[in-house]
């Protein structure tokens, strides 16, 4: 499975590192394109391409919040997003979740067995909804209007 991965993180490093895990992790074919904030992400998000994001929470100029509900507004179909951050608080997992629509929380520091971990379950609805003839993305986007 190819994916189109946009990685939106103000840390050069750390976009380094999530997308060597990503390859690592083996849970599909990835091509990714980088982001070093929300305004640069919403420049590079393409929606026709861009098949799940990974983004940052505390980013300069748009935090990794603002960019996936600008995303959110301005889809076409459905696109996953992936926060990968520092912040672990409750209160802040629930408002990634509820209030942006994040679909997978990941804690920096991360292992590669972590991410694996977390996202499987994702990859498993996308191969079980290719393999039944519909993308899991559009049944997504179904499902959210």
């Amino acid at each position: 499975m190819n994916i189109n991965a946009l990685v939106v993180d103000d840390s050069g490093i750390m976009r380094k590192l999530v997308m060597r895990s990503l390859k690592e992790a083996e849970l599909a074919s990835f091509i990714f394109t980088e982001a070093k904030d929300g305004m640069e992400g919403l420049e590079k998000f393409d929606p026709d391409k861009t098949d799940m994001m990974f983004v940052d929470w505390n980013m300069p100029n748009m935090n990794g919040i603002d960019f996936i509900k600008k995303v959110r507004e301005a889809q076409k179909r459905y696109v996953p997003a992936v926060m990968i951050t520092t912040e672990s608080t409750m209160e802040k997992v629930e408002e990634a979740l509820n209030e942006a629509g994040v679909d997978t929380f990941i804690v920096k520091p991360f292992t590669v067995d972590v991410l694996k971990s977390k996202l499987e379950p994702l990859f498993d609805k996308i191969a079980a909804a290719q393999q039944n003839g519909g993308g899991f993305f559009s049944k997504l986007a179904n499902k959210l209007n």
